[in-house]
């Protein structure tokens, strides 16, 4: 091997860490690869098989929790694996991505996770909630961002799928106000930082891509939650992740494994970025050493700049989102149901709106913040309660947080924000009519 690497990240979003890893490459003397859609093929021809770009070792951020298709993006990183050494690979991250396979390989090995339960049927799962007190977190087994996770009264009926997700009920651990948990950024056999996260307002999640606080925890980190995080990345099998945990009376628990962690939050509460230690680690996968000074003074800016390596696309390989019309068939999924309505998009609106009587029907929420909404001249804003909603639009589920609205006095249940929008050109002249899909009053649309 010549002396400078090259070293692929294969991510095919547009996220900061990954432009972080790549740039960390990059200052540390190699050669760094973006392996996006735009530039990367796989050859077999001959017998033989090739990768282009042509790198040594791949830095795998593939998300396999954010897609509607896991198992495409697995396969993908599955092929690049069988060619190249690659950090975070593909059978770890499978099982990381399932929340339930996580927990369930961790307490094999008899690291603590809270009390779970799935249930393959909603039956079984009502028969057996009153387990877990008088509340519980209910969660779907994948998942990302705090999306797919509801504080929830074991009284309400539950369903054993959320849209298209199966999921499972979890222990409620930890009693602090506001609620806390810790992550712990693991790269190879070392923390290279740890941070306190507190929940908000009137939520209970702690997810800084929720609005969550963050604290440095990494100098007092108790020798337990060390231990405990160290431990249970590599049981997972990962390089590199950030494991969550909670301090519950008896002890911490595992939450969650994550092989895809953020690292914003991190950078903000530490003053870390954990990029030039996973740079560092996958040219330590090709035997060549890292001077550890200047990886810690990288580390000490979270460069997530455009990186020398993004390639650029084609002017021809544009793929048009796909098109939303101003009235669409969709499915609403909560917790205790789903519903098939008619909805009407508003490009005028932030925030996706349900009916309240809908919401209820399909057990939207529990309530986890309170927006204020002002509208038309309306001198003084509308407080309303926000609940996750799973929407399903031609086959493509979001995960967003809605506003709940008594919109028993117009035409349509559902008012499709911007937060969905944002993922389809909107056709105004296409409409789908069909009042029989929900019943409300048939009076005009506001």
């Amino acid at each position: 091997m010549t002396s400078e690497a090259r070293v692929g990240v294969l991510a095919l979003h547009d996220s900061k860490e990954s432009k972080a890893i790549c740039n960390a490459v990059e200052a540390l003397g190699h050669r760094p690869e973006w392996l996006r859609e735009e530039n990367t093929l796989v050859r077999i021809d001959d017998g033989g098989v090739r990768l282009e770009p042509d790198v040594d070792v791949v830095v795998n951020r593939l998300l396999l929790s954010n897609t509607d298709q896991p198992t495409e993006e697995l396969g993908i990183a599955r092929t690049v694996a069988a060619q190249r050494p690659i950090l975070n690979p593909p059978e770890a991250t499978a099982v990381a991505a399932h929340k339930m396979a996580t927990a369930s390989l961790l307490a094999r090995e008899g690291l603590p996770v809270p009390k779970v339960l799935l249930a393959l049927s909603g039956a079984t799962l009502n028969a057996h909630r009153h387990e877990f007190g008088p509340e519980a977190v209910y969660k779907t087994a994948i998942g990302t961002h705090g999306g797919g996770a509801w504080k929830v009264d074991t009284e309400d009926v539950l369903t054993a799928k959320v849209g298209k997700r199966r999921a499972f009920l979890q222990e409620l651990v930890g009693t602090r106000t506001p609620p806390r948990d810790l992550r712990v950024y693991v790269v190879g056999d070392r923390i290279v930082g740890a941070m306190y996260r507190y929940a908000v307002d009137e939520d209970w999640r702690t997810n800084v891509h929720l609005g969550g606080e963050v604290e440095d925890a990494t100098d007092d980190l108790p020798s337990e939650a060390r231990e405990i995080a160290r431990t249970a990345a590599s049981v997972v099998g990962l390089d590199y992740a950030g494991v969550d945990l909670i301090e519950g009376d008896d002890g911490w628990y595992v939450l969650e494994v994550n092989p895809t962690a953020g690292f914003r939050g991190l950078y903000r509460a530490t003053g870390v970025s954990p990029a030039p230690h996973i740079a560092t680690l996958a040219l330590r996968r090709l035997g060549i050493d890292v001077d550890a000074d200047r990886v810690d003074d990288l580390a000490a800016t979270l460069d997530d700049s455009v990186p020398s390596c993004t390639p650029r696309p084609a002017a021809t390989d544009f793929d048009e989102p796909p098109v939303i019309g101003f009235t669409e068939r969709v499915v609403v999924s909560g917790t205790s149901g789903t519903q098939t309505v008619v909805g009407k998009a508003d490009s005028g609106a932030a925030r996706t709106s349900i009916d309240l009587r809908l919401a209820a029907e399909i057990g939207a929420g529990p309530i986890h913040t309170v927006s204020t909404v002002r509208s038309g001249s309306a001198r003084k804003g509308q407080s309303r309660p926000v609940v996750d909603l799973v929407v399903g639009i031609g086959g493509t589920q979001h995960t967003v947080a809605a506003n709940i609205v008594d919109r028993s006095h117009m035409s349509h249940p559902l008012l499709i924000g911007r937060d969905i929008l944002k993922h389809y050109l909107l056709d105004t002249s296409r409409r789908v009519e069909d009042s029989s899909s929900y019943p409300l009053d048939d009076e005009p649309e506001e």
